[in-house]
């Protein structure tokens, strides 16, 4: 069974607070006489779901060109954030460990429950301390993906978790759906889309449940 769990984009798509939101026009019409029909759209790259590159946070490291896509496509897991944890708590590895227990995966999807999806920019959100990032890359995860809008949190200025897992071979997801997602194992594919010498690129997300 497929899941999408990617947020479409368009007109009511949330954008980061500033940042240049999604828009779609057309730029020629069958009804003015024209042989086709033909959209052009303009927006942030981190409008809806999207992977960032490591030049989005340092600007000799690689661009959007450069993500590996062998990260984004096999086996994942699929966690979920405590309903009780504290908004302003941040996530450690002793609740890494906790979350997965005996499990290995190279690639984790984080559900905070703080995400875009329902049409609203939550106003802050969980995220992994630096300790924790660097944790997982040592134990070998590849792929961090999340439900909010960042892996740092919304007010974060030294975006410690980007430096932390991008700096180091490790690749984010952000703005991921998984509000109807169980947790468990499951194969994703998410390849982003090939755009040269950007800060992040567009992902059409997908998992697909394990037998």
């Amino acid at each position: 069974m497929w899941h999408d769990i990617s947020i479409p984009l368009g007109a009511t798509t949330p954008e980061w607070p500033g940042d240049h939101p999604f828009t779609c026009g057309w730029t020629m019409r069958r009804e003015d006489g024209e042989s086709v029909n033909l959209a052009a759209v303009t927006t942030s790259l981190h409008v809806g779901t999207h992977a960032d590159a490591p030049v989005h946070v340092h600007s000799a490291w690689p661009a959007s060109d450069a993500l590996e896509l062998g990260a984004f496509v096999g086996d994942a897991i699929v966690l979920q954030l405590p309903v009780t944890h504290p908004i302003d708590a941040d996530i450690d590895r002793a609740l890494l460990e906790q979350l997965l227990g005996a499990h290995a995966a190279t690639r984790l999807l984080m559900r905070t429950g703080y995400s875009i999806a329902a049409g609203r920019f939550p106003d802050d959100w969980p995220a992994l301390t630096p300790d924790a990032a660097h944790w997982l890359v040592d134990r070998g995860v590849k792929l961090w993906g999340v439900d909010a809008p960042s892996v740092d949190r919304r007010n974060s200025k030294t975006l410690d978790v980007h430096h932390a897992l991008l700096g180091r071979g490790t690749f984010v997801l952000e703005n991921l759906d998984l509000a109807d997602i169980p947790v468990g194992h499951y194969e994703l594919i998410a390849p982003p889309l090939a755009v040269i010498g950007a800060d992040a690129a567009p992902v059409r997300a997908l998992l697909r449940t394990r037998n």
